[in-house]
């Protein structure tokens, strides 16, 4: 049997998505949605609405009335006037949760889009981190280090920048962005930015036959996985620096790092920008540097709540001095391993306080139709842990040690002075300059 991915057109229509007044502009004709369309829309709703009902870890789903709540999206369903307007009354209806690990990932889209920036809260402000070279922004002179005020006339926050990234990229992928900036200077601007747009397939073909994607797709992942590779950095011969990208590597590739860190007298671990992964993963890294079991906290689902330990490897565990850096893109595994850190006095966090989206979820994979196969799936959270404080860090974050925030200045001269006071703390030198240019960013293929 052939197997195909559908994936849907997108077009830019106005959403309000509950919890944040984000309206969208529209900036292309509207495409209308099908009867057909509508009820594959509404019966993705009752789906992940049944799976959160059965999985979710609060069965009183933080009071929120379930039932009258699918009810009513589903009615905005029925009512909308495009597909696009109905994907977003299902992500609107797992929005109300308020939880940062359960939501709608909506049918992949027949297009590659990339607005030619990354951008970061640091602190309490915005600010353009990278700027892919030949971009539209590029093009505009928008730089490393310009404060960004507002995107379609919305001011940025730490509470709802998230939830921009998750519209404009995910759900609702956007031809331009309308962007106030403060540049370095002072001066304040406004830049209409365009996404670049590559055309792909609308169906995917995934036989092994003379006309097949999936090589496309194998490409795909192969990109990613050296994109998302760990890399080792080092300060003279005794401080070893590690970029983490994701808590997703397995048991033998975590004592491999581990191991190589033991011919240091200290070591950095730097989390900044890593949005967690596997709690296995989390779980052999802490056993990397503990030589005791170590209690993360307790994992709280809606039947029980048991422990969550992380064992020693003993003897092959690294015992020295260990200094990690996080950032207000550090989420979830990432602000677990930091905090445990903090909590058992093994070293120091340094850096910006971090995302605070920390539970444990499952995704749910779903699809519709048999040869021609349309895929979708949830987040849907299942746990949430309470560390042995006694609290948990969702919507908290963990306030570092060190409070250390890069400026506008350090941005656009692609300084590090967090990484280079970390060396100064191992007992090392090493001037903002270097430490900015031992991780070079690298963009991924558009």
């Amino acid at each position: 049997m052939k197997v195909h991915i559908l994936r849907y057109v997108s077009r830019s229509l106005p959403l309000v998505l509950a919890g944040l007044a984000l309206t969208v502009v529209a900036q292309q004709e509207q495409q209308k949605i099908s009867k057909f369309e509508r009820e594959r829309a509404r019966d993705m709703l009752r789906t992940i609405a049944d799976d959160v009902k059965k999985h979710y870890y609060d069965p009183k789903l933080h009071g929120v009335d379930w039932e009258a709540n699918v009810h009513a999206a589903d009615q905005r369903v029925e009512a909308a006037s495009s597909l696009n307007h109905a994907l977003s009354e299902i992500a609107a209806a797992l929005d109300t949760l308020n939880d940062s690990h359960t939501f709608f990932l909506p049918p992949s889209r027949p297009y590659k889009h990339d607005y030619g920036w990354r951008i970061q809260m640091i602190g309490e402000k915005c600010f353009v981190m990278q700027v892919r070279p030949q971009s539209d922004a590029d093009s505009k002179q928008v730089k490393r280090g310009d404060q960004i005020l507002s995107i379609n006339g919305f001011q940025i926050t730490r509470d709802n920048l998230w939830k921009m990234n998750y519209v404009f990229d995910v759900l609702r992928p956007q031809p331009s962005l309308r962007v106030a900036f403060r540049s370095t200077d002072g001066q304040p601007r406004e830049v209409q930015v365009i996404a670049a747009m590559r055309q792909t397939k609308k169906v995917t073909n995934l036989t092994f036959d003379g006309s097949s994607d999936i090589w496309d797709l194998l490409r795909e992942r192969e990109s990613a996985a050296h994109l998302g590779r760990a890399r080792w950095a080092e300060s003279g011969d005794d401080i070893g620096i590690l970029k983490f990208p994701g808590f997703y590597f397995n048991e033998g590739e975590m004592d491999d790092i581990v191991k190589k860190a033991r011919k240091r007298k200290a070591w950095i671990v730097d989390l900044r920008g890593n949005p967690g992964g596997s709690v296995e993963t989390l779980k052999w890294f802490l056993g990397g540097i503990f030589d005791k079991e170590v209690k993360l906290g307790d994992r709280v689902t809606r039947d029980d709540s048991k422990p969550m330990v992380a064992k020693s490897k003993r003897q092959n565990a690294y015992s020295r001095k260990i200094i990690v850096l996080v950032d207000s893109r550090s989420a979830s595994a990432s602000e677990l391993f930091a905090r445990v850190v903090q909590l058992e006095k093994r070293g120091i966090v340094l850096g910006d306080k971090t995302a605070g989206a920390v539970m444990e979820s499952k995704r749910y994979s779903y699809k519709h139709g048999m040869d021609t196969v349309i895929f979708y799936g949830a987040s849907i959270t299942d746990a949430d842990l309470i560390m042995t404080d006694g609290k948990s860090l969702e919507h908290t974050g963990v306030a570092p040690d060190e409070l250390l925030l890069p400026t506008a200045s350090d941005l656009a001269s692609g300084r590090d002075p967090v990484l280079a006071r970390a060396v100064e703390l191992c007992g090392s030198k090493m001037t903002p300059e270097a430490a900015g240019a031992l991780f070079p960013f690298e963009w991924p293929p558009l």
